[in-house]
């Protein structure tokens, strides 16, 4: 892919080092361009678990380089299989393999997040990365942003990109509170070895079970097929409410008592399972913009969603090609167009797909999956322009 060579001058700094923040790292650095990466962790760790790599976010991925690496670690799933919950009845399946291959010229993968999220901070400068870095406030004027640190330090880059997730400190600057709304669902995950399964392994796709007021969803997540993972959703009395954490430990013995009446496969996969985390799903209204002077927002940053389409990483990483396209070429004083300019491009399709995530009927029955699967950010029309927000 031909790359235009940065001509700002000045530092773009990253706020967050998850995969939104990687990735753009990875895309601005190959091109040229100064860039300071802040992240609180003061490593990076295995934690997360399985993502879906659909044939959106893996054309990103492939520009940026990782598409070799990446089927060495992840698994090609045969198919998106979708069952009713009790007799496993086939509601829908949309075959992968090569027709994905055929049809859009890259694959699905579902693989583990710290797997995707190594791989990415490989195509980053490690000199770049400054761990430790928990951010307290940030400032912005005529001459550049302001960022002050939870240890009493300081820094000051021209212009940032807020990636710091569904709980941005920057996001609050820029746009005030916001009050998600819980929306009346947990969902437990877990990744675990597949030997735990003795024989009676998994099938090979990505299966998803559909219940009347719950599902789950179950696949490898390494080439090797060495470890499991499944996420579910289901209701929750709202009396039991949390932040949105990935720590809290789940009763084992209550998801199993709630997933009692499905399917014997997924029994078994719940039987075996020797923990899990749980966590709160709550819901948010599209935010008004994304940018604001200096500053923009990008990933779970702008457009947290829930995981029911699993886009939600899809959706960083197409946001960090086409703000990568919109930066490419402009000189200092046009970022903060280029930043609009990025913002209007991503807004109507990340708007939407956050929207159709709610519904959670993706893929249930047949689905026209072109206008997700088809779309390749580094080829995508940049047609949209905006004025600065009001």
């Amino acid at each position: 892919m031909a790359q235009k060579i940065a001509k700002a001058k000045g530092t773009i700094g990253i706020m967050g080092a998850g995969i939104g923040g990687l990735a753009l790292a990875a895309m601005l650095t190959q091109r040229g361009f100064k860039v300071r990466l802040f992240e609180q962790a003061h490593a990076f760790s295995r934690l997360g678990a399985g993502l879906q790599m659909a044939p959106n976010p893996c054309a990103v991925l492939r520009g940026i380089g990782l598409e070799p690496e990446l089927r060495q670690v992840a698994f090609a799933p045969h198919s998106l299989l979708n069952r009713d919950h009790d007799t496993g009845h086939v509601t829908n399946e949309v075959i992968c393999d090569e027709a994905f291959a055929t049809r859009y010229g890259v694959p699905y993968l579902v693989m583990h997040r710290a797997d995707l999220h190594r791989l990415l901070g490989s195509k980053v400068p490690p000199e770049i990365i400054e761990f430790g870095r928990k951010l307290e406030a940030v400032d912005q004027d005529a001459n550049g942003v302001h960022l002050t640190f939870a240890d009493g330090t300081s820094a000051d880059v021209d212009w940032l990109v807020a990636c710091d997730g569904v709980h941005s400190v920057i996001r609050k600057k820029l746009l005030g509170d916001e009050e998600p709304r819980f929306s009346g669902r947990i969902a437990y995950r877990a990744v675990f070895p597949a030997a735990l399964l003795g024989d009676d392994q998994i099938n090979l796709s990505r299966t998803k079970y559909w219940g009347p007021d719950r599902h789950i969803v179950i696949y490898y997540v390494t080439a090797a097929r060495d470890e499991v993972y499944f996420v579910t959703s289901q209701p929750e009395d709202p009396e039991w409410l949390t932040r949105e954490s990935w720590s809290t430990k789940g009763d084992m013995a209550q998801l199993r008592e709630d997933f009692a009446g499905f399917h014997p496969d997924v029994r078994r996969v719940l039987a075996a399972c020797p923990d899990a985390f749980k966590w709160a799903l709550m819901e948010r209204e599209p935010f008004s913009h994304w940018t604001d002077g200096r500053i923009t927002l990008l990933g779970d940053a702008c457009h947290p969603m829930p995981p029911y389409m699993a886009q939600g990483a899809a959706m960083a990483l197409e946001d960090a090609a086409i703000l990568t396209r919109c930066l490419e070429g402009v000189e200092d004083d046009g970022v903060p167009a280029a930043f609009l300019r990025y913002e209007a491009n991503r807004k109507p399709r990340a708007t939407m797909i956050q929207q159709r995530s709610r519904t959670n009927t993706w893929l249930q029955h047949q689905t026209n999956v072109d206008w997700v699967y088809g779309y390749d950010a580094w080829h995508a029309p940049l047609d949209q322009e905006r004025q600065a927000a009001e």
